[in-house]
């Protein structure tokens, strides 16, 4: 305080403190709805483009909890880059062999609907290491959604691939990468630890694209590899093919769940 000012009596001082509390109070509810909290060390928010981050209501347990952090890559200094792959990734008979013969850490995001009918040939992908994770029962677009339609779709799959192959997914991507606040509070009410988005895709054609920042792979990219396309290149080709350049910018890859 200046000198020569007035010292506030103990009623203004209160009402000054109460108000500065309420500011921080409404700038923190602000901050989460619009978009998800960092989670540092190892995690960056994503900030691609068609995710939706709007307002949400949970209609939980009425607590207030910590939301899943929305990533797109892991900050790390490591030379690891991460593979992703989604519902029918892939039922190329050739793809097993490959993640055997690599000994590939990649990630398969599943959806009961669309993966169900083969969940047999993901059994044999994840004994020769990929590790599966949650992309809801029925692969609706969740953003806009009510909790409990939210909650039912991601807890749902969460029971399918506990019951079908006893794991406990904590890593979720929503289907078309749309999402708000209402999944977030969702996902962390079946026990998913983190939202993973991608910087990098794989396309059909074998070619990179990137949602924002350098047009290079980087340290912690999280790269989607996009199903075959009738007219474009098979998922084995591609990834080897990505392989290749991943080796040839010093990377390698590395286990996502490991980071997350």
């Amino acid at each position: 305080m200046r000198r020569g000012r007035l010292r506030p009596t103990g009623a203004a001082m209160a009402a000054r403190v109460a108000t500065a509390a309420l500011t921080v109070v409404l700038l923190t509810g602000c901050a989460r709805s619009t978009g998800p909290a960092e989670h540092p060390p190892v995690a960056e928010q994503a900030r691609a483009g068609g995710q939706g981050n709007g307002p949400g209501s949970s209609q939980g347990s009425g607590r207030e909890q910590a939301l899943p952090p929305v990533v797109d890559r892991v900050r790390t200094t490591d030379p690891v880059v991460f593979l992703t792959f989604d519902d029918s990734a892939e039922r190329d008979p050739h793809f097993a062999g490959l993640v055997r013969e690599h000994r590939l850490p990649v990630t398969l995001f599943l959806t009961d609907t669309v993966a169900g009918p083969a969940y047999g040939h993901f059994a044999r992908l994840r004994s020769v290491g990929a590790n599966l994770q949650n992309h809801t029962l029925d692969h609706r677009s969740l953003r806009g959604l009510p909790y409990a339609g939210q909650r039912a779709e991601i807890c749902g799959q969460q029971a399918k691939l506990r019951s079908r192959f006893g794991v406990r997914p904590h890593l979720f991507r929503p289907p078309y990468g749309t999402y708000d606040t209402t999944t977030l509070r969702a996902a962390a009410d079946c026990g998913i630890t983190a939202v993973v988005m991608w910087r990098a895709t794989l396309n059909a054609d074998g070619g990179l694209t990137y949602t924002r920042g350098d047009h290079r792979l980087r340290p912690g990219d999280i790269v989607s590899v996009d199903p075959d396309h009738p007219t474009g290149v098979g998922v084995s080709a591609r990834t080897g093919r990505l392989l290749e350049e991943i080796e040839e910018q010093g990377l390698r890859v590395g286990r996502l769940g490991d980071y997350l």
